[in-house]
């Protein structure tokens, strides 16, 4: 569905403030908050009882042990360090936006039920490469942002060809890493009515580089970096109303 660009762009702290915290902790999530993020990114998987959990692989590896997150119950994961998802809304709230990589299709419905369930619907942004996942996230609510997040070579025939499908699902974000934009691309995107979103901006550099290109959002380990170079960014110039300007005609 089609909704204003974001302003200012989006600031992501990509797993929490994941360069100065361990990644993916309710820790690195309530630092990037401090920070001055504007959004939180995190994976989730779905544990054996059904519950969304926020950690980036399948297995946790620890001395001795290979443990995998879809085999075991949420009250576990916990002990190593593993935050469900309602458990990130209770720190951060819901005034945040909240962006997921959704690892595995079974994880996606109870994900937006989630959010639903913390009045959050409307600031999740479901993450996917898979057109069928984006799908069913999109069947399952009005409200949640879906997120194409792709690479051009992966994507046959290419994105001049993937954009309309994207529209045609309701997508309503392309999410490249931050070296697949250009500025044809970034408008391409936006006039076709959807974000654009890059990832994996670490330095001071790309992120203006991103900035400048006019995206909407963008994923660093690092949000004071994004917090910063947002904030000194050049401001563009706001748009004149051609009859709101003109001179009144004359006797008037």
């Amino acid at each position: 569905m089609a909704f204003l660009r974001p302003e200012p762009p989006i600031a992501f702290a990509h797993r929490g403030a994941s360069g100065h915290a361990q990644e993916n902790t309710l820790a690195a999530f309530e630092l990037a908050v401090e920070l001055g993020a504007t959004g939180i990114e995190s994976d989730t998987w779905l544990s054996a009882d059904g519950i969304p959990v926020l950690v980036h692989d399948r297995t946790i590896r620890r001395p001795g042990q290979r443990i995998d997150v879809t085999r075991r119950p949420a009250a576990e994961l916990a002990t190593y360090g593993v935050p469900s998802l309602a458990d990130l809304y209770a720190t951060i709230g819901p005034g945040h936006e909240v962006s997921l990589d959704i690892q595995h299709p079974q994880v996606a419905q109870p994900a937006v039920d989630v959010a639903v369930a913390h009045g959050a619907a409307a600031r999740l942004w479901a993450c996917s490469p898979s057109l069928d996942v984006l799908r069913t996230v999109r069947a399952r609510s009005e409200d949640v942002r879906v997120v194409c997040s792709t690479r051009p070579r992966r994507v046959p025939g290419g994105l001049r060809s993937l954009v309309p499908e994207l529209v045609e699902l309701g997508v309503d974000v392309l999410n490249l890493h931050w070296r697949d934009w250009t500025p044809a691309l970034v408008d391409l995107v936006h006039e076709a009515g959807l974000l654009a979103f890059g990832w994996d901006a670490q330095a001071g550099e790309t992120i203006r580089r991103l900035l400048g290109l006019g995206v909407d959002g963008i994923y660093s380990d690092w949000p004071d970096r994004l917090v910063e170079a947002i904030a000194a960014r050049p401001r563009p110039a706001p748009a004149i109303d051609p009859a709101a300007s003109a001179l009144p005609a004359a006797g008037l």
